[in-house]
């Protein structure tokens, strides 16, 4: 992981505004999993499973329990807490937090953060923040590019058009996102998102004429810096006697990082435009998504007649 890919404690205290109770010294720790820890059971004494490299969240009930506690056992608790290391605290809700912890915490330089955002709505805040920021990533060759909203991700051979086409439709209204070498973010379990390398975002290849930038030529509409990957093209030469999907019924899928996503095969021939066709596939997309289906509907008129 880069430098600038790394997520220390710092940049979720400026994210998300933070203030800070103590452990300033400790502020650019480096935070390397999602998942956030909220220390209830081990605040009551078990700390078989504590995970020291989660952010820990500490919530209106944790810190109810600890007041409940006696001044003897508090501080007990406090020291044991404090000697596992915890990346980082943050105590939600604007909470008063015990005198004895921000001691502690500033001697062994663990950083204590504040805020006044609920326990439950700043857990989902940060663990999107963390899953965005700390997601695996694949390097993939292709081009990705938005179209009606739909990330589009378009694949073929070298020199098959899938830059001429991306440039296409640009100028018909859509946007890129990256071309040549995309890479993509596992978010989670369920999405995929794409975007361009820092050293190659918005600039485009196109044999004959070189290097270009899009966002320069076509405006800062026509680019995007980052998209879900929704639906899969892949570009082929046309082959004659092959067979070509026509009706859409079949579907067809490709694996990403584990996920399928849909793929569509789209034959390359002269005279064909291929903008129209990507156009018209993410529109198709769309309105699967939506729940209408035209080749079934379509099979289904047939059949009834």
């Amino acid at each position: 992981m880069n430098e600038e890919d790394k997520v220390l404690v710092l940049d979720i205290f400026n994210r998300f505004d933070l203030e800070i109770r103590a452990g300033r010294s400790g502020i650019k720790r480096e935070v390397k999993v999602s998942d956030i820890k909220r220390p209830g059971i081990e605040l009551a004494g078990f700390w078989k499973h504590f995970a020291p490299e989660r952010v820990n969240l500490i919530g209106r009930t944790e810190l109810s329990f600890l007041k409940g506690l006696g001044e003897e056992i508090l501080k007990k608790r406090i020291d044991e807490y404090v000697s596992h290391d915890p990346v980082c605290i943050i105590i939600a809700r604007g909470e008063t937090v015990p005198s004895y912890l921000i001691d502690k915490a500033n001697e062994n330089g663990i950083p204590v953060f504040s805020t006044k955002i609920s326990t439950t709505r700043f857990s989902s805040m940060l663990l999107n923040y963390l899953e965005e920021k700390l997601a695996p990533i694949k390097v993939i060759h292709g081009v990705l590019v938005d179209i009606y909203g739909i990330g589009v991700l378009i694949k073929g051979q070298s020199g098959i058009g899938k830059s001429e086409t991306a440039i296409e439709l640009v100028k018909r209204g859509h946007r890129l996102v990256a071309d040549d070498i995309i890479e993509i973010k596992k978010i989670g379990e369920l999405r995929l998102s794409g975007s361009a390398p820092n050293n190659s975002r918005y600039f485009l290849e196109m044999r004959g004429i070189g290097i270009i930038n899009v966002k320069t030529l076509f405006g800062a509409g026509a680019v995007k810096h980052d998209s879900p990957i929704n639906l899969a093209i892949k570009l082929e030469r046309w082959e004659e006697g092959e067979e070509y999907e026509r009706l859409g019924i079949d579907s067809r899928k490709t694996e990403i990082m584990d996920l399928e996503i849909d793929e569509i095969v789209i034959p390359v021939k002269p005279g064909r435009n291929l903008a129209l066709v990507l156009e018209v596939a993410a529109m198709n997309y769309r309105m699967k998504t939506m729940g209408y289906n035209a080749a079934v509907d379509f099979t289904e008129n047939i059949m009834n007649k």
